[in-house]
């Protein structure tokens, strides 16, 4: 019984833990960049889009295509750094322990 004890203070314990980190990512923001610093954009901890910088030279209507390109691509790069940070953040959280696939927190 002393360990079943042990056990469930563990898990509220890391539990707070979850809890400060998701808070954490909550406030952090991400810039992801495209077109050598052309088009950047800005996410917030839980992947909404905070802001986008778009070069003055890319407003010409015969590069939109490539504009529209460009802040896809800085929306992905943005993401990837964003689920890059919160991976490490877990890691710090959980102590190396890999959560069950599809088990994904904060979000």
């Amino acid at each position: 019984m002393k360990n079943f004890a042990n056990l469930m203070k563990q898990a509220s314990q890391m539990q707070s833990k979850m809890t400060e980190m998701q808070e954490k990512l909550a406030a952090i923001t991400i810039e992801g960049v495209s077109g050598a610093g052309m088009v950047t954009v800005t996410l917030g901890g839980k992947g909404d889009m905070k802001s986008i910088k778009i070069d003055p030279k890319l407003a010409d209507p015969a590069e939109m295509e490539m504009l529209q390109d460009l802040i896809v691509a800085a929306y992905s790069d943005a993401r990837r750094r964003l689920d890059e940070t919160t991976q490490e953040e877990m890691q710090k959280v959980t102590g190396g322990i890999n959560l069950p696939e599809g088990l994904k927190f904060p979000f």
